[in-house]
């Protein structure tokens, strides 16, 4: 493993790795607070759309996808707001509509881009300087919102109209919260893929709700199970030749099981 550190594309992965893990632990504590899964999940797979659109208009992907993405965040914010509709439904709505646009795109293409499978599932090791720096442009941009709103996404989180009576923009603030969270999603694609990103928004908090009794403690948590589930996750797909995604998901899913066996045993 040691030796592997010496190549220019594995510090890449492990950089890029790190930055990531950060970025997804500070969203994944206020995502299991607020239940907020199913749309985590919906925007990540609603991001193969924006994907395709790259593809298709022969764009960088990962920009269509990030401008893709936040306007299915919008889109599902303001249909829920104006439609009378429940969230899970206008989550599914965009999710079918985004993979029908994903596929009808793909299909009409003439040329294949093997490429798609590396935002599919992720691709670390593949990983580009450029997308490195927006990737630590978005961590630094989406904590330092958290940070400086952690009052207020606190109390809209716990109790909403509470928040509203005491003058927070409640609404924009959501909103906000929603670009983040996409934002985020996108950045995380290319580490771990549109399948998998999801469980790196859920599984640091909720090993996070296990140990931690404050919100600062929950996010610090987080950000630590993230970074062992990324770290550990690389240093064993290296050494068993296993896809990196897939590494790194079944590492965060057995220090969430492995502390919830042994807290219920005890």
């Amino acid at each position: 493993m040691i030796e592997a550190l010496g190549s220019p594309f594995m510090q890449k992965a492990f950089a890029a790795g790190i930055l990531v893990s950060v970025l997804t632990g500070v969203i994944s504590a206020f995502v299991v607070l607020r239940k907020m899964s199913f749309i985590g999940a919906g925007i990540s797979h609603a991001a193969f759309g924006g994907v395709a659109i790259g593809f298709f208009a022969g764009a960088n992907p990962l920009f269509t996808a990030i401008l893709y993405s936040v306007a299915v965040a919008i889109g599902i914010d303001f249909t829920v707001r104006r439609g009378r509709i429940s969230e899970d439904v206008s989550i599914g709505i965009f999710y079918s509509l985004s993979m029908a646009i994903g596929i009808a795109l793909l299909s009409l293409s003439r040329t294949y881009n093997v490429d798609l499978f590396g935002y599919l599932f992720g691709n670390i090791l593949a990983i580009t300087p450029e997308e490195i720096v927006l990737t630590l442009v978005v961590s630094i941009a989406v904590s330092g919102f958290i940070m400086a709103f952690l009052k207020e996404l606190f109390l809209i989180t716990y109790n909403e109209e509470l928040a509203r009576v005491s003058g927070i923009r409640v609404d924009l603030l959501n909103i906000v919260f929603l670009v983040a969270l996409s934002v985020t999603i996108v950045v995380s694609i290319r580490i771990v893929g549109i399948i998998m990103v999801s469980a790196l928004l859920v599984i640091p908090g909720a090993i996070a709700r296990l140990f931690a009794r404050g919100l600062r403690a929950m996010i610090a948590i987080s950000c630590m199970a993230g970074l062992a589930s990324v770290l550990i996750g690389l240093v064993v797909s290296y050494e068993y030749d296993m896809a990196p995604g897939a590494g790194i998901v079944l590492t965060a899913a057995v220090l969430f099981f492995v502390p919830l066996i042994l807290k219920k045993r005890a």
